[in-house]
């Protein structure tokens, strides 16, 4: 008698099955595959928190308070009466801007500024690469010259003569600007030393945005906690040969911090590694010179809430309020809510989805 080999007994039952000899199943005989939701998309999932967390809603600051870091620049009149508005009620006593454009346009915003509303803002002026370059074509920009370090120092004297209070530069030294051989300029380039040192002889801090958060410089995968972030702005990615990593911009603006003592450096951002306090508080140590500020980095700090206010009661005159642009009264109120209260588990932004991380913050209680 011929038996069949494994082989045949499996094909066979696969054919039973194709031609309905044996039993099938469908969803509709899997009582669980009934009750299962529809998937959703990440930018579709809203969840509401069940949480019975107490609230103290915060808002204006306990004590009258300097924001270093907005942009009112563009704000009509009517837009910049609403921003002065908002200080107002949140007990924002004075606003720094940091769009003062090197040359005649620095003079021509102070100037709108302190004639709409007298004593509310300082400016600092910017760091200008161009000079009388074409602005289309790098290789005629002024940091392509030589000796740019001594006349930006001078242009910089000049815009403090003007009433600016300080020099601000962009994350574009050391991530967008290039020489004349294509390499990305260094943070440390001692082209730029003159610069530094002039602040210090003038006496106006340096505010300096080097970097964007860690999760930028990282591989944009399932793994990227800004994920979703880097999908609906994929230009804001650095990852790759192209671009320093993260640490290299960090370490090439601590040495020129290292080399101008006499130069106070304000580094924005919570010095663009709010993730690793760590590192800052032992830099913040090291350097007398440095200071930080927390503009648009309170959703960093709230989710490490007991590192945080080690942090903030550690180094309590090494710490600048910020916020970034000109945000509305809404947005301020979580900035206060973190600072003071002890509340758990709230939004650190009044957006339906959360543009820095899909996680919610705590407050460390100052």
């Amino acid at each position: 008698m011929h038996r069949p080999t494994p082989g045949r007994i499996q094909l066979w039952a696969l054919g039973a099955l194709l031609i309905g000899g044996l039993p099938s199943f469908t969803i509709a005989d899997d009582p669980a595959a009934q009750k299962r939701p529809r998937r959703i998309y990440l930018d579709e999932f809203r969840p509401t928190s069940e949480l019975k967390a107490l609230e103290h809603l915060v808002t204006r600051a306990k004590f009258p308070c300097v924001n270093v870091h907005t942009h009112p620049f563009k704000l009509s009149d009517a837009e910049l009466d609403e921003m002065v508005a908002a200080m107002d009620a949140a007990n924002i006593a004075v606003s720094v801007s940091l769009d003062g454009r090197a040359g005649p346009r620095f003079a021509e915003h102070l100037q709108r500024l302190n004639d709409r509303h007298p004593d509310r803002f300082v400016v600092f002026v910017r760091m200008d690469y161009i000079g009388a370059g074409d602005e289309d074509d790098p290789a005629t920009w002024d940091v392509q010259r030589p000796d740019f370090g001594v006349r930006m120092a001078d242009r910089l004297t000049e815009a403090v003569r003007q009433g600016a209070s300080g020099l601000k530069l962009l994350k574009d030294l050391g991530l967008m600007i290039r020489d004349r051989d294509g390499k990305l300029i260094a943070p440390d380039d001692p082209r730029f030393d003159p610069v530094w040192q002039r602040a210090g002889e003038l006496q106006v801090p340096v505010l300096w945005h080097c970097a964007d958060p860690v999760a930028f410089f990282r591989e944009t995968s399932e793994k990227n906690e800004r994920w979703e972030e880097l999908y609906r702005h994929p230009e804001w990615s650095f990852h790759g040969k192209d671009f320093p990593s993260h640490q290299e911009l960090i370490d090439a603006r601590l040495r020129v911090i290292a080399r101008h003592p006499q130069t106070k450096f304000i580094c924005a951002h919570m010095a663009d590694i709010p993730e690793d306090l760590a590192q800052l508080s032992q830099q913040l140590e090291e350097h007398a010179n440095m200071f930080v500020e927390i503009a648009a980095r309170v959703a960093e700090l709230g989710r490490q809430p007991y590192t945080a206010r080690k942090f903030f009661l550690k180094h309590p005159d090494r710490i600048l309020f910020g916020t970034d642009g000109v945000p509305p009264l809404s947005e301020l109120d979580p900035h206060w809510r973190f600072l003071e209260t002890w509340d758990e588990y709230f939004p650190y932004e009044d957006n339906p989805f959360p543009p820095q991380g899909l996680w919610t913050i705590y407050g460390i209680g100052l």
